[in-house]
């Protein structure tokens, strides 16, 4: 329902109808405040009261740019900015007069370069959704002109970008108190890692052209460095200073990201660092993480730019969850993280065997699938796990191979419907030599050489037009804070380890169990050391099989949602199977499905799923590739736990999965 000034649920203009409340999220904290300790976690994620959709928070009228534009009645509500026309001639159907705030990237104040000009002027930044779904930036400016003087017009300005940046940010309006910059905490200050040959080498030209520009509109300070070989992001993130920081961002595939959370889980005060939220903005290959993260947010299925700015508008929002980590030890007994997936059979074949296709791009999935069903492999191993759910130890024979009770009890909710296109799967990208400075925003800590990005905020030039305007230049809502913190590229690390998290959750240590130590990271108190006995409450199966998964979210890549009721919290490893027997085409049936997420509902009685804690995963075939997190390990028996909430995940605000808001 459009708001009209006779509407009589409208607030008077220039007043706030009641107190504000953020509303209910899953948000562990809000951009520029990062809690501490166990308790404030705690605190932070506790549900406030929830507040009508619709509620009207702040309503006025404005004038437009250039001045002799229509007029304008602005209402603000805690989900959308409602822009109804008053003059030259009111809008009986008002055209983009609704401007969600999940479109919203951020908003600014400015002012004219003219000196007899007293309006201030507000400035919102949008991406909204096109007739073919795809997004496209516009800007939309208005003039506060009510007052005589240019201050308290700017007054007016500034409190209305600060009120639209609060709910963006997930932070609480006041009841009754005056609505002034002084409630924004200091910007947040994001480190950016790109793989600038990811994505077939266009990462770099899509971060430049679309992540810069918008992570600058929502206000977020932030340095970039461009990766110059495999390793190196891990190497960047085991001396940075964290306290400096409150998220690492990777701009490429999958690989990166994992790099940098084994480089936190390496450091002395793993404890505190694997709690630094990291965020993936997809620029590669492979791209699962970013799909399961555009799916929390409630956006469509989406590919390509169309993938990157969704993720890019949440992450403006700034909001965090807990992400479960897998930790998965190797024949060698060495160990790492995983927060994607562990694959053996046809999925890692295709996944490393495209390699030679990279310059393909996302096409090589599909190469590499159609040449994977050609020379289709059987593997023999000894599948073992620990279910999530009561289970025999040892379930009946079934057609001579056992078949776990779960299988196929647990019906994931379909995902919801998309067009087809190609298979893609999750691999890394390799980070290449590139000789390219790096790029600071105006108050990030870590001062960068060369190059910088508009030293003033966005770029406005193009926004606004019009003959005999004078231009607009910049009114930052807050200066950067006194004593902005300075460092070296790499500075000390930083000493001591605050408390450690909640419980998680899981089963208690097996009494009498070794327990597998390793350098960082928590032990894995579920797991005895490979090559002994498992512990009772273990289901093992052995046979052959086309391929086995484990994996954490809900997307095996952008498109591929192999576990569609996965949560990034749930604290399980979903685990599937397709064991021998099944035919090319029943194959790639699955697969289509998986696009959709309904490939459970197939009735493929090849296909096995059990949601578990932990696995154990014995190849008794000599040949063949183990990948995690799409990057090839070692051949051999391995092992996994969960570790429930052991990192942070820059998800922005949860929405209603596959249904914009």
């Amino acid at each position: 329902m459009w708001l009209s000034l006779s509407n009589p649920l409208v607030p008077p203009c220039h007043t706030l109808s009641q107190s504000f409340q953020r509303p209910e999220q899953e948000l562990t904290w809000s951009w520029g405040y990062r809690p501490r300790s166990a308790l404030d976690r705690v605190k932070a994620m506790a549900p406030p009261p929830p507040l009508a959709p619709s509620t009207p928070l702040l309503h006025g009228e404005f004038g437009s740019y250039p001045a002799r534009g229509p007029r304008f009645a602005l209402t603000l509500t805690p989900q959308a900015l409602h822009i109804q026309r008053l003059r030259p001639k009111p809008e009986a159907r008002p055209r983009g007069g609704l401007v969600l705030l999940t479109e919203v990237s951020g908003c600014c104040t400015l002012r004219s370069r003219s000196p007899v000009d007293s309006a201030a002027y507000f400035c919102v930044y949008t991406y909204p959704r096109g007739r073919r779904g795809a997004r496209r930036r516009a800007a939309r400016t208005f003039r506060a002109d009510g007052a005589a003087t240019y201050e308290e017009n700017r007054a007016e300005a500034q409190r209305w970008a600060t009120a639209l940046t609060c709910l963006l940010r997930g932070l609480p309006l006041p009841g009754d108190g005056e609505i002034t910059p002084d409630l924004l905490p200091r910007p947040p200050r994001l480190l950016l890692l790109v793989n600038p040959f990811g994505g077939r080498g266009l990462a770099w030209q899509w971060c430049k052209n679309h992540v810069l520009p918008m992570i600058s509109e929502a206000g977020l300070s932030f340095n970039l460095i461009q990766t110059e070989r495999q390793n190196h992001a891990r190497e960047l993130v085991q001396g940075l200073n964290l306290s400096e920081w409150d998220g690492i961002v990777t701009v490429s595939g999958d690989g990166l990201l994992y790099e940098v959370l084994n480089g936190l889980l390496q450091r002395p005060d793993w404890e505190e660092a694997v709690k630094t939220p990291v965020g993936i903005l997809p620029c590669g290959s492979g791209n699962a993480l970013a799909g399961a993260v555009n799916r929390h947010g409630g956006f469509e299925p989406a590919l390509g730019i169309d993938l990157l700015l969704n993720c890019s508008l949440l992450l403006c929002r700034g909001g965090s969850h807990p992400l479960d980590l897998l930790s998965v030890t190797l024949a060698s007994g060495s160990r790492c993280f995983s927060f994607l997936s562990v694959a053996w059979g046809f999925v890692s074949d295709v996944d490393i065997q495209s390699e030679r296709f990279r310059a393909l791009g996302s096409a090589r999935f599909t190469l590499g699938t159609v040449l994977g069903l050609a020379t289709l492999h059987t593997y023999r191993g000894r599948f073992s796990y620990l279910p999530a759910t009561v289970e025999p130890a040892s379930p009946a024979p079934a057609h001579g191979l056992p078949r776990a009770k779960s299988e196929l009890t647990l019906a994931p909710a379909p995902a919801p419907p998309v067009a087809h296109s190609p298979l893609h799967r999750s691999v890394s990208d390799l980070p290449l030599p590139l000789p390219q400075p790096a790029l600071t925003s105006p108050g990030s800590p870590e001062p960068l050489p060369i190059l910088s990005l508009n030293g003033g905020g966005p770029e406005l030039a193009g926004d606004w037009g019009g003959a005999g305007d004078a231009p607009l230049s910049p009114d930052p809502l807050l200066p950067s804070p006194p004593g902005t913190p300075k460092a070296a590229q790499l500075s000390p690390i930083s000493e001591g380890a605050s408390e450690m998290a909640a419980s998680s959750g899981l089963p208690p240590p097996t009494p009498g169990a070794p327990v597998s130590i390793s350098a960082g990271g928590p032990p894995d108190h579920l797991l005895p050391p490979l090559g002994t006995p498992l512990p009772p409450g273990w289901v093992t199966m052995e046979g052959d099989f086309v391929l086995i998964l484990a994996i954490l979210p809900s997307h095996l890549g952008a498109d591929l949602v192999a576990a569609p009721h996965a949560r990034f919290d749930d604290g399980l490893v979903h685990l599937c199977w397709v064991r021998s027997g099944i035919s090319r085409a029943a194959l790639l049936r699955m697969f289509l499905a998986m696009e959709r997420g309904t490939h459970f509902s197939l009735g493929c009685p090849y296909l096995g799923y059990a949601a578990a804690h932990a696995f154990r995963l014995e190849p008794l075939t000599p040949r063949g590739v183990l990948t995690v997190d799409g990057e090839q390990v070692e051949y051999g028996p391995l092992q996994a736990q969960v570790h429930p909430g052991l990192g942070t995940l820059l998800t922005g605000p949860p929405g209603c999965p596959g249904r914009e808001a």
